[in-house]
């Protein structure tokens, strides 16, 4: 992918860059996060120790989800952004994709080899790359850390595609590109028909049907697209 169609993806926000090149001394391929053991050696391990002490999380729970939700934001915008804005999709293979927890969100992600996908602009291409190659073996990786529930995990999938909808909608009405907001939709609707996403928003604001736990940490509160219309137990 070319210099300026990287930088036209990054101008949408914050989660829809990516950086080129060799990586930092503290990044590591995500293909090697995905397959560690949890404990004291495990990045991801560590990833939500730091933000479970960062929120002051009453569950661990509560921090691997909102970890989670992070990472799934980059990696959706970064993918939907570029399928939308330029018809590719960069191979984020997770053997050259990498990741430094030590950042806060939006999550450091680095890509060694940067070259297109093979599979083109479609939603089948955004498919592969994000939630076969990526949110799979996070959400396999994270459940053998923490006691936290499939369904969670795919509702902040659902979540977090919708919210990189809702950007690229909002960067398409500030440049008056109407077509581009036109097209992340379709994309979306795709990418929602498939089992493990069906369901998890709902309605033309992309509501979700779970909640991502935030809300329980002392710093928390609902967040924009939250299942609860106020935090359960207030009245």
């Amino acid at each position: 992918m070319e210099a300026a169609r990287w930088a036209e993806t990054a101008s949408v926000g914050g989660f829809f860059a990516l950086r080129a090149g060799e990586p930092g001394t503290g990044h590591t391929p995500l293909a090697h996060v995905y397959a560690a053991e949890p404990g004291d050696g495990s990045l991801l391990t560590w990833r939500v120790d730091a933000v479970s002490a960062r929120l002051g999380a009453p569950e661990r729970r509560v921090a691997a989800s909102v970890a989670h939700l992070g990472l799934a934001a980059r990696l959706w915008s970064v993918a939907l952004g570029s399928a939308v804005l330029h018809d590719c999709v960069p191979d984020l293979d997770p053997a050259v994709l990498h990741w430094d927890p030590r950042r806060t969100s939006p999550d450091d992600l680095v890509l060694r080899e940067p070259r297109p996908s093979a599979g083109g602009g479609g939603a089948t291409a955004v498919r592969e790359s994000v939630q076969l190659r990526h949110l799979v073996p996070l959400a396999d990786a994270l459940r053998r850390d923490t006691r936290i529930s499939a369904r969670l995990l795919w509702g902040n999938a659902g979540s977090a595609l919708a919210g990189a909808v809702r950007e690229l909608t909002a960067w398409a009405g500030r440049t008056g590109r109407p077509e581009v907001a036109e097209k992340a939709a379709a994309l979306a609707d795709e990418l929602f028909a498939h089992p493990d996403l069906s369901g998890t928003v709902h309605g033309p604001a992309l509501r979700r049907r779970t909640c991502c736990l935030y809300y329980r940490c002392p710093v928390g509160g609902l967040c924009g697209d939250c299942v609860f219309d106020r935090v359960p137990g207030s009245r």
